[in-house]
This record gives structure tokens, C-alpha cells and sequence, in this order.
């Protein structure tokens, strides 16, 4: 019942992460959640997610943020990062996802996606059948929206720890 949100991998953060492992696995392309993923909830991109993105594009990855927020919240934090973004993308729903690999000219077997929700981020990924990883979210400071879907989201989790091991 729970596995449509269950992700293939679960990280303590972002930054734990040997994307150069998943570059060696033949991945191509990695789609971004951006609030509580890559930096606090509404938080400028930082030398963190700078430094990230560099280092990806150093690899050789093609990078897309998708993300749920309007177009001068997601331009204005891609100003310094400088990769593509899909605004208002409608996660979970797949259409923000598959034009975020169209836009990358990579497909589901080649992308990955990171991001901190299950009932967004990782339902969506899963259900286009992108490759997903979970990571903790970074600030535990949240909207009300989000913070009502963390708990239901803690049910799905016990579960998915019952048989599954957070990575790093």
C-alpha cells in the first residue's frame, strides 16, 4: 500500500550523497527538489548548493530543479546556479517531471530524483518511474501545509525502515 512513496534510497541529506557513484551507474540526468532539499524552506541558494551544482556539472550531469513554487522564487534561486528549472510543476503529478527530462533530453532509465517529501516529491518521481531518493528535510521550520503532511509521511516511513536502511 505504502510502496508507490517508498524511495529507492533514503539520505540524511543531499550533500551525503557520492553522485559520482550514480554518474558510474550511467546516470545522466538529476532532477532537484529545491526548499528542505537543497537549502532551507525559501533560503537563497547558498555556497553549499553552489558548490554542488558545480560539482555535478563537473561530472557531467544535466541538472533540472522542479519545483512547486512560482516562477521568481525558483529564477531567482537558480540566478547563481545556473542549471534549468521547471516552476509550478505540479508534483506529484508526471508532467512537471517529464518535461524536466525532455528539457535535459534524458529519460526515465538516465534520471534521478532528490527531493525531501513522499507525498510530492517521491510520489511523483515513483509514479513516472524515475529513479527517487529521499533525503531528511534540512530545517524542521516548515509551512502548515507541509508540516500536516509529515505526519502521515512518519507512518509510511516506520514502515519503510522496517525493511530498508537510511544509506548515509
Amino acid at each position: 500500500m505504502f510502496r508507490k512513496f517508498y524511495p529507492k534510497e533514503y539520505y540524511t541529506s543531499t550533500y551525503k550523497i557520492d553522485f559520482q557513484e550514480y554518474y558510474d551507474r550511467g546516470f545522466r540526468g538529476i532532477l532537484f527538489d529545491i526548499d528542505n532539499t537543497l537549502v532551507p524552506h525559501d533560503a537563497p541558494a547558498d555556497s553549499s548548493a553552489i558548490a554542488l551544482m558545480k560539482q555535478l556539472k563537473d561530472i557531467g550531469f544535466k541538472i533540472c530543479l522542479v519545483s512547486n513554487n512560482k516562477e521568481p522564487r525558483v529564477a531567482k534561486f537558480n540566478e547563481k546556479l545556473q542549471v534549468e528549472y521547471i516552476f509550478k510543476a505540479g508534483k506529484p503529478l508526471k508532467k512537471g517531471y517529464l518535461r524536466a527530462m525532455e528539457t535535459l533530453g534524458t529519460n526515465i532509465d538516465n534520471t534521478m530524483f532528490v527531493g525531501d517529501q513522499l507525498f510530492t516529491d517521491l510520489w511523483g518521481a515513483n509514479a513516472t518511474g524515475i529513479y527517487s531518493i529521499l533525503v531528511m528535510p534540512i530545517n524542521k521550520k516548515e509551512e502548515i501545509q507541509i508540516v500536516l503532511k509529515r505526519i502521515p509521511e512518519k507512518l509510511i516511513l516506520f514502515f519503510y525502515k522496517r525493511k530498508h536502511k537510511l544509506v548515509r
